[in-house]
């Protein structure tokens, strides 16, 4: 059996005998080569495959053990890319000729002894549909990246990339930063009363809701004046009870995770980004070793876009709950969501515990802080699912403002009504928030009736100011990417973890994302002369069409081809259209080694001062006043202690390398990065 990770294959091996013996892939074991496009635009976009250099000893071993075996089961993950390992396996392999041995393939949601037996009883042929999907997406991305990237570093400068979907991206955070820019706030202004009941020393507010029978809209009171007119025409006025509305409130829990509301709630809750969140989830899903018994998979799959949840998970957490909290807390019949994707297949899982009667705190000793807290985010979340609703009770009541017989002389609203709404709400019955907890406003409001009288404490006009739209954040932009149905599961992570890394976004104010010059640049560059590439419509049918592949109700080349030959043509044109950027900026500064003039460029870490003379001086420094960068983490765990994080540093002469958090205690150090071994490359694209 071969599957992509030595975890993975640790928890598996745990439920077979000694008939099997489980190998991992260690990933991809093919892929485009990139050195050079990799794929034949003239003979209907067929893909080069390689067999990487660090992949090619394992390759040989694998060959070694497979032609030995009677059987060779494929057990990659269940999605695209999963089907696409096990068929560059097999194809590296030699696996599925009549000469080799027997090949199965086979798919499961969770590593548990139940579903690895239940999938062994069932395996199939591979999924060339799933394949040639994930075939379309590779491409498309490599020859958008390799096609486009060249030209940025000749029009701009050296070392940009485009992607199909990061580009995106990056424009949505570039119109909503615009957005931000042009936003003119606008005055508006409401006025509250605290009240009480006569006799009663309780206060509460109410804010006033009509005039003359008329709603009070956000800009009805639009300055100061108007505001100080309603509070000068309602002194001395008469404050009565009109209605009293009471009604109960249900709030029903929310549908298990997908991949996409993970990490936007793991973000909200945890603080985790995206990249961070399918890490660790991955980590809960291969399995973690639970003392004498070995390494358990905790969780289902995470790349997903499903609510269908299995029959016998619904019944497990049916009987957890009857045990634990008793009947007031089971439901009489099973909680089902119907998915709403177009794409996500009803025989995927959500994201749930492989066991619901396995309890955070019965694993908390056996997981690491992160491990733990989104393994509870994940249980609790299921586990609510099947309870009952929360109960609220809520109350509405409308107050009266009845003028004095003599008008106010000051009163610039003559012979006006008023009345104000009090609101509240209390919990009567918490439900599945006694395991999910939510934050509800609770405020209780005092036992009147209609006709009670109350008295007026005190009457508040306050100013306020419309606010422009709030930055994405990594949850508000994977929120928008699935609605505009950009990406799918696997891609929203890599997505946002590279337009940081190419420095066109960057975090501000620690949460939220905003545009560097160079995002800005780049963005308005593609946005003017290739706006299909950056298009959120084009992009989401360019989804479906990956779907309509996947589900076999298309072929891939001509998916491909639709899309390349105008986007090739549009390419040579604007090669010859536009003309470079510059970026330089003169200063009246000069190199102390040279004497010649000093500019300032644009670079991967931003402006910086450099010498005129380049080629022949070489010398940079970096701006007056320009802050040391601080380290910055890239949501890896150190390889030596796992313990720390990784973090990109700085030698004293500038020079970047890769360190763990957790120095000195911790001396693991690397000038290459940990996630991409370098490579000389002609141009650069997307993970996906």
């Amino acid at each position: 059996m071969i599957v992509e990770s030595p975890s993975k294959g640790r928890t598996i091996s745990r439920f077979l005998g000694d008939d099997f013996i489980v190998e991992s892939s260690y990933g991809h074991i093919r892929d485009l080569p990139s050195s050079k496009l990799g794929v034949d635009v003239e003979h209907n976009f067929a893909p080069h495959y390689i067999i990487p250099l660090k992949a090619r000893a394992n390759v040989k071993k694998l060959k070694s053990i497979t032609a030995k075996a009677d059987t060779v089961i494929l057990a990659t993950d269940e999605d695209r890319e999963g089907e696409a390992i096990a068929w560059h396996l097999s194809e590296a392999l030699g696996l599925g000729t009549a000469k080799g041995p027997r090949t199965q393939r086979i798919v499961f949601h969770e590593i548990t002894e139940r579903a690895i037996k239940e999938a062994l009883e069932h395996p199939r042929d591979l999924d060339m549909h799933l394949v040639d999907a994930q075939q379309a997406r590779r491409v498309l991305d490599r020859l958008v990246g390799y096609k486009l990237s060249p030209f940025l570093w000749k029009k701009i400068y050296r070392g940009l990339s485009a992607g199909r979907v990061q580009s995106v991206a990056v424009r949505l955070i570039v119109e909503r930063e615009r957005e931000i820019q042009a936003f003119v706030p606008r005055e508006y202004w409401t006025v509250s009363a605290q009240l009480a009941k006569t006799g009663r020393t309780e206060v509460f507010t109410a804010l006033l809701a009509k005039i003359d029978e008329k709603a009070v809209e956000k800009f009805d009171i639009e300055h100061k004046e108007r505001a100080d007119n309603v509070v000068a025409d309602l002194q001395g006025a008469s404050w009565q009870v009109e209605t009293v509305e009471k009604r109960a409130v249900t709030k029903n829990p929310l549908p298990p995770y997908t991949t996409s509301t993970l990490q936007q709630d793991a973000f909200r809750r945890l603080g985790f980004s995206a990249k961070q969140t399918m890490r660790v989830a991955q980590q809960l899903y291969e399995g973690i070793p639970l003392g004498p018994a070995g390494p358990v998979g905790l969780i289902t799959y995470m790349r997903t876009d499903s609510l269908n949840l299995a029959e016998s998970a619904i019944a497990d957490a049916h009987r957890f709950i009857k045990k634990e909290f008793g009947d007031t807390y089971t439901l009489a019949a099973p909680r089902r969501f119907k998915t709403k994707s177009k794409g996500a297949q009803e025989a995927h899982e959500a994201i749930r515990p492989t066991d619901p009667s396995r309890t955070p705190e019965s694993v908390m000793p056996f997981l690491d802080r992160r491990q733990f807290r989104l393994y509870d985010l994940v249980w609790r979340r299921f586990m609510a699912t099947q309870m009952p609703p929360a109960i609220f009770d809520a109350t509405g009541i409308d107050i009266v403002a009845s003028k004095i017989a003599i008008p106010n002389p000051k009163s610039q609203i003559p012979n006006s009504s008023y009345v104000f709404r009090a609101t509240g709400q209390t919990q009567r019955f918490d439900g599945f928030l006694k395991v999910y907890p939510v934050k509800f406003s609770e405020m209780s409001l005092p036992d009147v009736a209609p006709q009670d009288a109350l008295g007026m404490q005190r009457l508040i006009p306050e100013q306020h100011f419309t606010e422009p739209p709030p930055r994405y954040t990594e949850a508000t932009l994977v929120k928008t990417l699935e609605t505009h149905g950009i990406g799918r599961p696997s891609t929203y992570a890599p997505i946002i973890s590279t337009i940081q890394d190419r420095k066109y976004v960057e975090r501000h104010d620690r949460r939220t994302l905003k545009p560097t010059e160079v995002g800005f640049l780049v963005n308005d560059l593609l946005v003017a002369h290739f706006p299909q590439v950056v298009d959120t419509q084009f992009t989401a049918k360019m989804e479906q069409e990956f779907d309509a592949i996947a589900e076999g109700n298309m072929a891939w080349q001509p998916v491909i081809k639709e899309f390349y030959e105008p986007f090739a043509k549009n390419l040579e044109q604007k090669y010859e259209e536009v003309k470079k950027h510059h970026t330089d900026e003169a200063t009246e500064e000069v190199c102390e080694k040279c004497g010649k003039p000093m500019v300032i460029k644009f670079g991967r870490f931003g402006k910086f001062m450099a010498c005129t003379g380049f080629p022949e001086c070489r010398n940079t420094k970096p701006l007056a006043g320009q802050e040391k960068p601080s380290p910055q983490k890239i949501d890896m765990a150190c390889p030596k202690c796992t313990e720390g994080d990784v973090i990109m540093r700085r030698t004293k002469r500038g020079k970047m390398f890769y360190g763990c958090s957790r120095y000195p205690q911790c001396d693991w150090a690397s000038w290459d990065d940990p996630r991409n071994p370098p490579k000389e490359k002609k141009g650069k694209e997307e993970t996906s």
